[in-house]
């Protein structure tokens, strides 16, 4: 069974592209804290409309929880195999983020607070 479930901040805002025939696909570091000191940090990728929320409502220091698989890769750099490791994501859960902070800005329009409450209702974020 290849199953992992992560607590963390992104270390920056996630990078929002587009693959292929126009699939959304974004990536963040994760900085995740270790039992005793220290973090590691972990590169997440994320896909569909996910990623387009991701790239959204999150920015660096938002906290999140990651639930998905380990994905590794290797390839040749100038005659040198490099190894990648990275999560796929198949649920970002936003446990702090930009949502608060528009939902409670009173200047927010309507159009803006109802854009996002339609935003958040499409969310899959498997709760």
């Amino acid at each position: 069974m290849n199953k992992v479930i992560l607590i963390g901040r992104l270390t920056k805002k996630p990078e929002l592209r587009y693959a292929g025939a126009n699939l959304p696909v974004a990536t963040f570091t994760l900085a995740v804290n270790r039992a005793k000191e220290g973090a590691d940090f972990i590169k997440i990728t994320v896909f569909n409309k996910q990623a387009e929320n991701v790239e959204k409502y999150i920015d660096k220091g938002s906290m999140v929880a990651v639930e998905g698989k380990i994905q590794t890769s290797k390839y040749e750099k100038d005659g040198k195999t490099q190894y990648n490791t990275e999560i796929i994501a198949d649920t970002v859960r936003f446990l702090s983020n930009k949502i608060n902070n528009t939902t409670n800005n009173k200047n927010a329009s309507n159009d803006d607070k109802n854009e996002l409450e339609q935003d958040i209702k499409d969310m899959d974020l498997g709760w």
